[in-house]
Formats: C-alpha cells, structure tokens, sequence
C-alpha cells in the first residue's frame, strides 16, 4: 500500500516540472536561456537558471517576476524560489 502524502507530492512535483519544461522551452526559444529545477521540499523551490541568464543582469528580474510569478499563480503555497548555482 503507498503512502497518499508521498503520492500527492510527487504528482505536484511532477507537476511543477511540467510548468518549468513549459517556462524553459519559452526562454529557451525567445531568450536563449533556460530553468531547471533543482531542489523542491514542499514550500521552496531551487532552481538553476543556464544558457544566456549566466551573466544577464535581468536574470533578478527573470527569476522573481516570471518564474516564481508564474510558478505561484498555480502553486500559491510555494513560499519562494531560489537560483543556486
């Protein structure tokens, strides 16, 4: 028998992945950039922004304002998301 706490995370950390795939894929083919998720322990999420965001000095703005904008308007219990290396 499996445990329905472990089900429910997963399949919203699927979830989340799939909202990601669809944020990256958009960056990746307007902007050269891309997002990857790192890390996601229920109310934080880590993720590795790559390509041309190395370096730009918008990615503040692209990591607060579009992805964790985005990522909260479906996952609003997330408390915030954070770029690691």
């Amino acid at each position: 028998m499996t445990d329905q706490t472990t089900n429910n995370t997963s399949s919203e950390e699927e979830q989340l992945q799939a909202l990601l795939d669809q944020i990256s894929s958009y960056i990746e083919h307007y902007h050269g950039g891309s997002v990857d998720m790192v890390d996601y322990d229920g109310k934080v999420l880590k993720v590795r922004l790559g390509g041309a965001c190395l370096g730009c000095p918008l990615l503040p703005s692209t990591l607060h304002g579009w992805v964790e904008g985005t990522v909260r308007q479906f996952f609003p219990h997330i408390e915030r998301v954070e770029s690691v290396d």
